[in-house]
C-alpha cells in the first residue's frame, strides 16, 4: 500500500507564537545557537489505488492545511 507524506507549515509571513515558545525554552535550558523555529504538522497516509495525487493535494488543502495561512507539500514515502 503506497504512502504520501503531506507536511504542513505556516506561510513565511505568518507569525509562529508556538515556534517563538519553544525558541525561548531552548534558551531557558542552556541550548544555544539556534535562529530561528517554525513548527508545523506532519501527517502519513496510506494510500490505495483509487487515490491519485490531485486528490490527495485537494484532500490536503480541504482538510489538512488552511490555505490562508499555510502551506503544505506532499511527498512518497
Amino acid at each position: 500500500m503506497p504512502r504520501v507524506v503531506v507536511d504542513v507549515m505556516l506561510k513565511p509571513e505568518i507569525l509562529d507564537p508556538q515556534g517563538q515558545a519553544i525558541l525561548g525554552a531552548l534558551g531557558r535550558m542552556g541550548y544555544s545557537g539556534v535562529r530561528s523555529i517554525r513548527q508545523g504538522k506532519h501527517f502519513e497516509l496510506e494510500i490505495d489505488g483509487a487515490l491519485d495525487d490531485a486528490r490527495v493535494a485537494e484532500l490536503a488543502e480541504r482538510l489538512l492545511a488552511n490555505p490562508v495561512i499555510e502551506d503544505f507539500v506532499i511527498r512518497p514515502e
